[in-house]
């Protein structure tokens, strides 16, 4: 058996599928691709997360772009983190042109055009389906989390959350427990401490500073009412393919911490609200994250820590998450090792510390007897890929050089004409448009103050009138006292006395 023989019954029986399976290109030896040497992805594995990575211009977003249209043929919705903004064209057919017919003709796979169901989802004021949560929705544990707060300042955080679920007062959104912080340092201090213990002035201070920073970042848009359903992610058109949704991010890539916050919410809420699925045979839902490393970029231990945990834990739930980065290390080892399916574009050699970073690169991937792995990573063409993934049986498939296919849709942008079109028609942007501002916490808080202000108001007036009563009434004698003494005084004197014994003898004598 000669080397091809060699190379194609290797590659065969590693991807080879019994169930449904997704296919992605085909297998390249000596810079050549081999006919018939098929790449398959079974959709079983799907939910054992993945990671794309390269360079950039080295073709991951068409990666994406493939993936994505597979995935929704097959049924399965995918969830799509544009970053850069360049994805949204999986919207619209693409265009047959003589290199992409020639590259399937290499491949051996026939090549079509066709556009897919999409919806545009915005964190900002961006026009889209508008994705908010609620503060109370986070709970005190991940707040605290995104906040990056220590043990005591997260105890205080969790009497808030008491505090607010025993009083019945909503915490929708930032204001809300901007103003419980405020409320229970200075008018609520003595309440607090007697049914929850003293809280330090210090300690809410560095709570309230960290919520500001928080709101710098545009989080007080992502806070409130509508709360986006998880369900709505979970779409299948009429012709059964499964909706692609294209979360815009192109305005907050200099914002991390709200990308973050975003994304821990996100996987959080899909954890506890999706059922654990079993071995089902295909996942519920997939999400692309693309500039992966923004997640983990100023990310505290905690945050990395919940973030490692839901990624473990969610593939249960039939969710898979992909990591896009430019390099595999940008992902954090402990959430590295979960992955199933990986993706290696090219890398670039220009320094000494790129040349380690490629070492280290080329170590994660399984040792192939057709390939020096680190000479590869630096030899790839563009669309051209390192590709390993776990099989049906979950063992990891053979190290394969492969020439991915073209997307079926357009490989560019819509315009602004065709994203309004978009918007227009679409049921979930109509469904989240309007902003729900009911009575939460900062109503109820301000009309509890207003009340103890009136309450304090009444019972100042009550003590200045009893005051003025009690100063009236010892102020001296009245008129009527003053003349009665007056006479008695007349009557009492001497001079009184001679004067009318006098008249009195006088009268006598006549």
């Amino acid at each position: 058996m000669n080397k091809i023989e060699s190379f194609s019954k290797q590659i065969n029986e590693g991807y080879f599928c019994k169930g449904e399976s997704i296919i992605i290109g085909g297998g390249i030896l000596d810079n050549d691709p081999i006919a018939d040497t098929l790449v398959k992805i079974p959709l079983k594995t799907l939910n054992r997360h993945g990671l794309i990575a390269g360079a950039t211009g080295t073709g991951k977003t068409k990666t994406i772009q493939v993936l994505s249209e597979q995935l929704s043929l097959a049924g399965i919705p995918v969830l799509m983190m544009d970053i850069k903004g360049d994805f949204s064209g999986i919207a619209k057919e693409g265009e047959e042109k003589t290199f992409i017919t020639e590259r399937h003709s290499k491949i051996g796979l026939p090549y079509t055009i066709a556009k897919f169901p999409v919806e545009l989802l915005t964190l900002s004021e961006q026009s889209g389906v508008r994705l908010r949560a609620t503060v109370s929705e986070f709970g005190p544990v991940l707040f605290s989390r995104i906040l990056d707060l220590n043990d005591t300042q997260s105890g205080v955080i969790s009497i808030i959350f008491k505090y607010c679920d025993d009083n019945k007062m909503p915490l929708l959104d930032l204001k809300d427990i901007k103003k419980v912080i405020n409320y229970i340092t200075e008018e609520g201090k003595a309440e607090i401490s007697e049914h929850y213990g003293k809280i330090s002035t210090s300690t809410t201070g560095t709570i309230l500073r960290k919520i500001i920073e928080l709101e710098q970042q545009g989080a007080e848009l992502f806070f409130g009412e509508k709360s986006f359903e998880i369900d709505d992610l979970m779409r299948i058109d009429e012709t059964g393919k499964g909706y692609v949704n294209i979360m815009r991010l192109t305005d907050i890539q200099d914002k991390p911490k709200l990308f973050s916050t975003f994304m821990l919410s996100l996987l959080a809420e899909i954890y506890q609200q999706m059922p654990e699925q079993g071995d089902s045979g295909r996942p519920e839902l997939i999400i692309f994250i693309d500039e992966a490393h923004l997640i983990f970029k100023e990310a505290s231990k905690a945050l990395l820590d919940q973030i490692e945990s839901i990624v473990k834990l969610i593939r249960s739930k039939g969710i898979g998450i992909y990591f896009i980065t430019q390099n595999p290390m940008d992902v954090p080892s402990g959430i590295l090792s979960q992955l199933g399916l990986k993706v290696q574009h090219a890398l670039r050699a220009f320094t000494a510390n790129d040349r380690k970073s490629i070492k280290q690169t080329a170590d994660n991937y399984p040792i192939s007897e057709f390939y020096n792995t680190s000479e590869v990573l630096t030899s790839l063409g563009i669309g051209e890929a390192l590709v390993t993934a776990l099989n049906e049986k979950g063992i990891p498939t053979p190290l394969v050089a492969t020439m991915l296919r073209a997307p079926m849709s357009r490989m560019d942008i819509l315009t602004e004409t065709e994203i309004q079109d978009i918007n227009k028609n679409s049921r979930l942007v109509k469904k989240y448009s309007e902003l729900i501002d009911r009575e939460s916490a900062y109503e109820m808080l301000n009309k509890k103050i207003t009340d103890i202000e009136q309450e304090v108001a009444e019972q100042k007036k009550a003590k200045e009138d009893i005051k003025a009563e009690k100063k009236t009434t010892s102020r001296g004698p009245s008129t009527t006292d003053v003349v009665g003494k007056s006479v008695l005084k007349v009557l009492t004197s001497a001079t009184f006395i001679r004067g009318f014994f006098g008249v009195l003898s006088k009268i006598m004598k006549k």
